[in-house]
């Protein structure tokens, strides 16, 4: 039995799009469970009796997402859609770094441990309606949260909530399995995400063209934690004064949108933080992945 926290239909304005230093798109695994981090402080924080509420891992439904991106009719790349706001004292766009942006709607599901949760949903929607960000966008709004009880004999009540939408769930397998046969990780990763189109001509001289992947499925390259690139120790200004810092480099690897009535087993959609002190990496990795054999 898992204890669940639906926050349905979340718009969000000018969210990050720059997943990592390398892909634009959906925002990275890191920033929404960041986010829901950043939610559980401040629901700590408040005169409710909320000291042991835990969010334990979370799954991300997307419904609608807009790139902020522009492509002509005679342009070869995409182009970023970005804002110089304010005007200069001549009237004149001042110069400015190029942020890639999108507008989008998801679900969150989080799953939670806390003895007293009669109010929950009443403090989250004050939150998300209030300053918190997403992925660095702002809520425009969303519809009131709900909690449930869910196994896995009635989490069909859970899912026909996130439709229609495209869970987000690790493809790992595909990149480890590509590596195992001599590929490189970022010929691996690129060889899936790749549309190859090809063409035929037919005795009559007519022209038909096909496209093809690798593999089926909604396959995208994902943000999903960070792998450090020096040791534990403080640096000049930085934001915490009192905690070890360290320089650290984005993990990507390949996920897939699926529709959620394919989702046997609701661990199979959720995601919890992991740390491999040993490695020294700093992950978002699901709590069971599917089994895709």
């Amino acid at each position: 039995m898992k204890n669940i926290l639906l926050i349905p239909y979340i718009q969000i304005h000018n969210a990050n799009a720059l997943s990592s230093p390398y892909t634009i798109g959906f925002p990275a695994m890191t920033a929404w469970l960041g986010a829901v981090h950043a939610l559980q402080r401040q629901l700590k924080t408040r005169d409710v009796d909320f000291e042991d509420l835990d969010f334990k891992s979370v799954g991300i439904v997307c419904h609608d997402i807009n790139l902020q991106t522009h492509k002509g009719n005679s342009d070869f790349v995409y182009s970023i859609v970005g804002t110089g706001n304010p005007l200069d004292k001549s009237g004149n766009r001042p110069s400015f770094i190029e942020e890639a942006r999108c507008h989008l709607t998801v679900s969150l599901v989080i799953e939670y441990t806390c003895d007293y949760d009669q109010d929950l949903t009443e403090h989250v929607d004050q939150l998300i309606k209030g300053k918190l960000k997403f992925a660095g966008g702002d809520v425009v709004t969303a519809k009131p949260s709900e909690t449930f009880e869910i196994d896995l004999e009635n989490q069909k009540q859970l899912i026909t909530k996130l439709m229609p939408g495209f869970c987000l769930v690790e493809r790992r397998d595909l990149m480890q399995q590509a590596m195992t046969d001599g590929q490189d990780a970022i010929d691996a990763l690129l060889d899936f995400i790749t549309v190859k189109h090809t063409s035929q001509i037919d005795d009559k001289g007519k022209v038909t063209w096909t496209t093809s992947r690798k593999t089926k499925g909604w396959i995208v390259p994902i943000a999903t934690g960070f792998h450090s690139i020096s040791d534990l120790g403080f640096a000049e200004n930085q934001r915490d004064p009192d905690t070890l810092h360290r320089f650290a480099e984005s993990i990507v690897t390949l996920g897939e949108f699926i529709m959620p009535y394919r989702i046997d087993n609701l661990d199979n959609m959720l995601w919890h933080t992991h740390v491999d002190a040993e490695s020294n990496l700093y992950l978002c990795q699901q709590n069971q992945p599917i089994n895709h054999s």
